[in-house]
């Protein structure tokens, strides 16, 4: 498989562009010649790089756009704030609410049960770049979908005591709101965060707009600082903050010249009688290769509040995984420490070597690991890359050799997993030669010259809820015509489909386990726009959008050669990226392997990942 997001990072078209997540993370290069790719053997399973990035298709000039657009803003605001007198800063409000809304009730909270937690997610929807927020809201609602059910709606949506129904509450501020731009958030949010013992997770901008409503000296007796006095930068720029210090593990923060906006510097309070402040993660400042620190995650009272949105540029150590342990904290806070993680696989299709699989079988079976297969029942060569020009296609059912080497795999710790029908689209390329396990099945893409980046374009023309169910029609047709048990897991080819695909496969499968895309329009109920969506992977299972479960593939893959400036992924690089995601409680280092290549970097992987501390389970153990 070539995973949908590595070369997204490099050039593209001004309206679709990598935001890179992760999560963590993902895609490919160079195109392998025909003579390269029978070179490999044949085999019609010739990978590209695994990416370190998450795509969201983003126009790039949105992400610069909004990045000025709140450097600018939080400028003015220090500027206006600098003329002001400590006087001034510091008129107290009062603080009132409408008669006709009544008292707030007020519970103390409890635990939620395990599964049942309910959360609510507000998002911003104003101004020129209100659209990002729905794309936010999608990320953290979905892994809201780890710990129970989620709602999702605009932050102006927001009504009185609504926080007090639910088991916590997460703000995603991403529209900087300031004199040009009207604060669209109710007051009755500020209120309610105020007075509530519920937890609120509040992320990225707008909570000095809180303390200006309630009063800075509330805000600061009720959480100790003071977001009126802090900023994005430090006086002289943003900074260059690279690294998120949490729970012991150093956590990456890559971000491409001109799209970081920067992390809040919180000032914190030195005032008799304001509430003492736990600081939960550390943002490191490498400007001038020095290392300034300053609070990335700030705990007081029921707010905790992180200085950016983690949902841009993600990789698979990138500092999202602070986010996705903090959850726990809000939602499921008795959870056991323990990691899991789990292998599977990839690009078995029927011309794969199964002499290599038995052997990789064999080593896996000595060391009890469980693992996935992901098959594709038909291998297709429409074009005859592969063979002298000549259209090609071989089906399981022509392998019986192969079938039994599959059928011995399961027998000994294996899962079966479909990957697609043919992990290919017609006699075209897409983007590369038309190849089974090269190509995208479900969405369009293309090759852009002269780099090789790969665009994503779209679903395919005939994308409806009965071609893809044809697809997966056939496909399970070809498992049962070879006597192999119906797979209850899906893999999406290369990760990406339309929303449409995603319901099919939630019919047919039990589960997917993967990375996904999610489209815009998806909370709203409004018509599904392909051109702006979210990539995500996943720490941990979840229920997303979709209403589908969805197994955590968060390490990648191995691969040892680079392509087109991708650095190559060596056995290293999965095992420090497991390191990273110890910071998750409970959470996974899930990653692939194609078994083109020797057992030995599999077998360093795995030994690696046993010595941190966690413990391999089947993929159909999470179901």
């Amino acid at each position: 498989m070539r995973e949908p997001w590595r070369s997204w990072r490099r050039s593209r078209p001004a309206w679709l562009a990598l935001i890179a997540l992760a999560i963590a993370t993902l895609m490919a290069s160079s195109l392998l010649t025909p003579t390269a790719a029978a070179a490999r053997g044949g085999r019609g399973d010739v990978d590209r790089m695994a990416s370190q990035d998450l795509a969201t298709g983003l126009d790039a000039k949105d992400l610069k756009g909004w990045a000025a657009a709140q450097r600018s803003a939080d400028a003015e605001r220090r500027a206006e704030s600098a003329g002001k007198s400590s006087s001034e800063k510091r008129t107290s409000k009062q603080i009132r609410r409408s008669e006709a809304a009544g008292p707030m009730p007020r519970r103390a909270p409890r635990a939620p049960l395990p599964g049942q937690a309910k959360t609510l997610v507000l998002y911003d929807n104003a101004g020129p770049f209100g659209h990002l927020g729905e794309l936010y809201a999608m990320g953290v609602a979905n892994l809201g979908g780890r710990f129970g059910t989620v709602t999702a709606k605009p932050v102006q949506e927001y009504t009185p005591a609504l926080m007090e129904t639910y088991d916590a509450t997460v703000y995603i501020g991403s529209t900087y709101y300031s004199d040009t731009l009207p604060d669209a958030v109710p007051q009755d949010f500020y209120l309610d965060t105020l007075l509530s013992e519920r937890p609120v997770i509040w992320m990225g901008g707008n909570i000095w707009n809180m303390a200006n409503s309630i009063s800075i000296q509330e805000f600061e007796f009720r959480y100790g600082w003071d977001p009126t006095s802090s900023y994005y930068d430090n006086g002289s720029g943003i900074g260059q903050v690279t690294k998120v210090n949490y729970k012991g593990q150093t956590l990456t923060r890559k971000m491409p010249f001109g799209q970081d906006a920067g992390v809040l510097r919180p000032k914190i309070s030195t005032n008799p009688g304001a509430a003492p402040v736990t600081e939960i993660a550390t943002a490191v400042d490498t400007t001038g290769g020095g290392a300034a620190t300053f609070p990335w995650g700030l705990r007081s009272g029921n707010l905790t509040y992180l200085g950016e949105i983690p949902f841009t540029f993600v990789s698979e150590s990138d500092r999202i995984i602070a986010f996705h342990d903090l959850l726990f904290d809000a939602l499921a806070p008795q959870t056991a420490e323990q990691h899991r993680a789990m292998v599977r696989l990839e690009d078995i299709t029927p011309l794969s070597d199964a002499t290599r699989l038995r052997a990789i079988a064999d080593y896996l079976k000595s060391q009890n690991i469980p693992y996935g297969i992901n098959v594709i029942p038909v291998y297709n060569d429409p074009k005859g890359v592969q063979s002298n020009g000549v259209p090609r296609t071989v089906r399981l059912s022509q392998r019986p050799g192969l079938v039994s080497t599959i059928k011995y795999m399961l027998a000994n710790g294996a899962v079966l997993m479909d990957h697609g029908y043919t992990h290919q689209y017609s006699n075209v390329n897409n983007p590369y030669n038309g190849l089974s396990a090269d190509d995208f099945e479900f969405f369009r893409a293309h090759e852009e010259t002269p780099n090789g980046a790969v665009i994503y374009d779209g679903p395919v023309t005939e994308d409806s809820d009965a071609w893809a169910q044809g697809r997966v029609t056939a496909a399970l047709a070809e498992f049962a015509r070879v006597g192999l048990p119906k797979p209850r897991l899906w893999t999406t080819p290369h990760y990406a489909a339309s929303a449409t695909d995603y319901k099919v496969f939630a019919r047919n499968f039990e589960a997917r386990l993967e990375r996904s895309l999610y489209f815009a329009g998806t909370l709203t109920g409004t018509p599904v726009d392909s051109s702006r969506y979210l990539g995500q992977f996943f720490p941990y299972p979840v229920t997303d959008v979709y209403g589908t479960k969805v197994l955590p593939e968060n390490m990648g893959s191995y691969e040892p050669v680079g392509h087109n400036n991708n650095p190559p992924r060596l056995e290293a690089d999965l095992i420090n990226n497991a390191k990273a995601n110890l910071a998750v409680r409970d959470g996974f280092a899930s990653f692939y392997y194609h078994p083109y290549h020797d057992v030995a970097p599999l077998k360093k992987v795995v030994e690696g990942i046993v010595a941190l501390g966690y413990t391999f389970v089947s993929p159909e153990s999470l179901l």
